[in-house]
């Protein structure tokens, strides 16, 4: 399938989300019950709704929002390929998938485009979508699915392609980077701290840049993939 595709029209991304409240107890009455009935089979008899919350609603898309979407895509300039990356983040959550929407409306709407996460078809792709349904926007294009049949569907997935058909092995961008000697920054934060530096240490910035190098590691993972050689750090441009 890869050699199909022209890796200069696909567009990098990763998404980091968190819970919509601080903690459990800042929910509104209603969609405190709605979280306890959601997640009734999936908690131990140990855990309250409460202590839940504090760990998975960052991933579930009616509990938590959108904070920082990172994108990426390679170009090529005398001959060597360059790495483009921008970010899109803040508080804001419909400002941030509103700027989305529009460069994949502008720039990524046509049948040879595609975009391309680690987790995507499971997390990413899914999640925006929902975001911006709750939002009020409408799905542009490259996101839209609905009617489509599966080979028309341009949703790349590093993920998916490591696992070769077998439907029960997950393997995380740490350790494809980490098998394909694929260097990443080592002071940086990992996803399940995530949500604590968005709502007590306040650091959108420390957020933004961990989401940058994943989208960077996912560009570094389909290169691998499609065995040409990695980016150095002189062919990443941050926008």
């Amino acid at each position: 399938m890869l050699e199909n595709i022209s890796i200069q029209k696909i567009l990098f991304l990763d998404v980091e989300t968190v819970p919509v409240a601080a903690d459990f107890s800042e929910l509104p009455k209603e969609f405190q019950s709605l979280w306890a009935e959601k997640t009734r089979w999936q908690r131990s008899n140990q855990q309250s709704p409460g202590e839940f919350y504090g760990l998975k609603a960052g991933v579930m898309a009616e509990f938590a929002k959108v904070i920082c979407i990172s994108v990426g895509y390679l170009y090529e300039k005398e001959g060597q390929h360059f790495f483009r990356i921008k970010s899109f983040y803040g508080d804001d959550e419909k400002a941030i998938l509103e700027d989305l929407k529009l460069l994949l409306d502008e720039k990524f709407a046509t049948p040879k485009h595609y975009l391309c996460a680690h987790n995507g078809k499971e997390f990413d792709y899914p999640f925006l979508c929902r975001r911006m349904l709750v939002n009020g926007i409408q799905l542009p294009k490259i996101l839209e699915i609905s009617g489509k049949k599966p080979w028309e569907v341009r949703h790349l997935d590093t993920m998916e392609m490591w696992k070769f058909g077998d439907y029960k092995h997950y393997t995380s961008i740490k350790l494809l980077a980490a098998l394909f000697g694929i260097p990443t920054p080592k002071d940086d934060i990992d996803g399940s701290q995530v949500s604590k530096v968005y709502w007590q240490d306040k650091d959108l910035e420390r957020i933004k840049n961990y989401c940058q190098k994943d989208t960077l590691t996912v560009a570094q993972i389909l290169l691998k993939y499609m065995c040409k050689p990695i980016l150095t750090e002189e062919q990443i441009e941050v926008a």
